[in-house]
């Protein structure tokens, strides 16, 4: 089942780029892009780690479609 997420519109109410959030969390910029797009859905583990970097829960960034 696809994920919707809210990844892009956090990282801007941060005022980060796409570079900057992705080595914040150990990816690519490219990986971070294709994520945005919903192109890509990250690892659990990734997943995870972008929610704690947000500090909001998982399911907050992550919701199926």
């Amino acid at each position: 089942m696809p994920l919707q997420n809210k990844v892009k519109e956090y990282r801007e109410k941060q005022g980060l780029t796409q570079e900057q959030l992705g080595r914040s969390v150990s990816v690519s910029r490219q990986t971070i892009i294709a994520i945005e797009k919903g192109h890509y859905e990250p690892s659990l583990p990734l997943g995870m780690k972008l929610a704690k970097y947000f500090k909001v829960p998982v399911e907050q960034l992550f919701v199926l479609r």
